[in-house]
């Protein structure tokens, strides 16, 4: 149907006595929020829909004609496929703020996000220092209880939001927790 459609407009085209320089114009530009607008246009009229590439292109801006519109969700279709079947490198996740050492980090780098997971799994267990515990007092006096998502941005940017609720959970139950304890812990530290 699609390439029906499409031999049919240049048949009318030609009709209609558009020069054939202006029947072959040079392939449309597309930014990004093209390229969303697209995509998103690609699933509210899916296949099946008559006049599917002239009803896309009319809600595109920049002019974009039917068969650009075509030409476009093909070069999709392509790029998926080369993704698909592995024709295409993935790009090297390896970040920097992680210390990989051995080649199972390595490897993990290589794979995508495989490198925040191994250095978010390199942190659990490890203790909070003093200074980290400082500025989660700083931040909870900031952000208040329950914006862990703040504290963990801005203040303690060494550990996630979900380590820093978990951090606070402790050291509430530690507040409360009136009864003398036999040993010292970074949570009887109250003050920043």
């Amino acid at each position: 149907m699609d390439s029906q459609f499409l031999g049919n407009y240049s048949n009318y085209m030609a009709a209609a006595g558009v020069p054939l320089q202006l029947q072959r114009r040079p392939p449309a530009v597309w930014s990004r929020s093209d390229d969303k607008l697209f995509e998103n246009l690609l699933v509210r009229v899916p296949e099946g829909t008559p006049n599917r590439w002239q009803l896309i292109a009319m809600a595109l801006p920049g002019g974009k004609s039917p068969q650009d519109v075509y030409a476009h969700y093909q070069a999709l279709v392509q790029d998926i496929a080369a993704i698909d079947s592995g024709a295409v490198d993935l790009p090297d996740y390896y970040d920097l703020d992680c210390e990989d050492d051995d080649e199972d980090a390595a490897a993990a780098a290589q794979m995508p996000g495989g490198s925040r997971a191994r250095c978010e799994e390199r942190r659990r267990g490890t203790p909070w220092t003093e200074e980290e515990h400082r500025k989660f007092l700083e931040g909870l006096a900031k952000y208040g209880k329950g914006d862990w998502r703040n504290i963990s941005r801005n203040a303690v940017r060494t550990r996630t939001p979900t380590q820093v609720a978990s951090h606070a959970q402790k050291y509430f139950l530690r507040l409360n927790n009136n009864k003398e304890s036999k040993r010292k812990s970074i949570h009887d530290i109250t003050a920043p």
